[in-house]
């Protein structure tokens, strides 16, 4: 069974692109003894879970992130990886998406634990706002905030990979420089901006429409808002994005990983070994080159 892919929201879950996609995994966290049951299942049919919540769990009431380290410290395993990603909600569930179509391809759970990460880089999450008075997710300019207040402004804001925030019609978002899909997903939608004017400009290859999550109200400060997420969404892409990183072993827990850092026990990765004092080295034909992470 390939590594299991967990969420702690079922509106973290998008429908899979293909049959070969596994599904996700709702994580249950009502009780500490379903969580403890569910956890111990996950690992005896899948052998490894990757676990993702939102970072912000951890600086707002932080129940979803307790719940998951008490978890994983009562069962005592190294097969569990708790990553707190800092996405809008359906930025998230793109990255859960991107991990399900992966795991399906013969990738190390190490591997595919640390990947999150790299891919988080290349996702472009943002959403159109009616107000932007009670945003705290990105910067906000006093002179934005007072244009909030003004009836029918619409803003822009680009939260990942690189803060951004425009007027709707007085600017425009730096979009990505490779093909991506647009996930777009809204409650009461101020607009069809997003499709008829984002969408185009990005040059993306092709829109989806998805169910709001439930935390996005809360994580951009409005109920007036239509969210995006745009990323790449081909599995052969993926893979070879992920294939391409230089491949280490955790000095800790002995798994693959790329980066960093080990997406399991959280080790970062060692330095290099020090080089040989100038004497050996002239005496040596063979020259050491320092290892570089990619």
């Amino acid at each position: 069974m390939p590594t299991a892919i967990a969420v702690t929201s079922p509106d973290l879950v998008l429908p899979p692109h293909d049959r070969q996609t596994p599904p996700a995994v709702v994580q249950p966290l009502a009780t500490l003894e379903s969580s403890l049951t569910g956890m111990h299942a996950l690992i005896e049919q899948h052998g490894y879970v990757i676990s993702l919540y939102p970072a912000s769990a951890a600086s707002a009431d932080g129940e979803a992130a307790r719940r998951l380290h008490t978890v994983r410290s009562v069962l005592e395993s190294d097969r569990i990886a708790l990553l707190g990603i800092d996405l809008p909600p359906l930025g998230l569930a793109l990255l859960a998406q991107q991990l399900r179509q992966l795991s399906a391809c013969d990738v190390s759970p190490g591997v595919l634990a640390s990947a999150a990460r790299l891919l988080a880089h290349y996702i472009y999450a943002g959403a159109l706002l009616g107000s932007v008075a009670r945003l705290d997710r990105v910067p906000v300019s006093l002179k934005s905030h007072a244009k909030s207040w003004v009836p029918g402004a619409q803003f822009g804001v680009l939260a990942n990979p690189r803060p951004q925030l425009v007027r709707v019609g007085q600017g425009e978002l730096t979009g990505p420089e490779f093909g991506t899909r647009l996930l777009v997903a809204a409650d009461q939608p101020p607009s069809d901006w997003v499709t008829t004017t984002l969408a185009p400009a990005w040059r993306v290859q092709g829109v989806a429409t998805v169910p709001l999550p439930e935390e996005s109200a809360r994580w951009w400060g409005t109920a007036r808002l239509a969210e995006f997420a745009a990323g790449l969404y081909d599995v052969s892409v993926l893979y070879q994005l992920v294939s391409s990183v230089r491949r280490e072993e955790c000095h800790w827990c002995g798994l693959e990983l790329i980066g960093d850092r080990c997406g399991f026990c959280a080790a970062p990765l060692s330095p290099p070994s020090e080089l040989p004092a100038p004497a050996v080295r002239a005496a040596s034909s063979v020259h050491a080159l320092p290892r570089g992470v990619t």
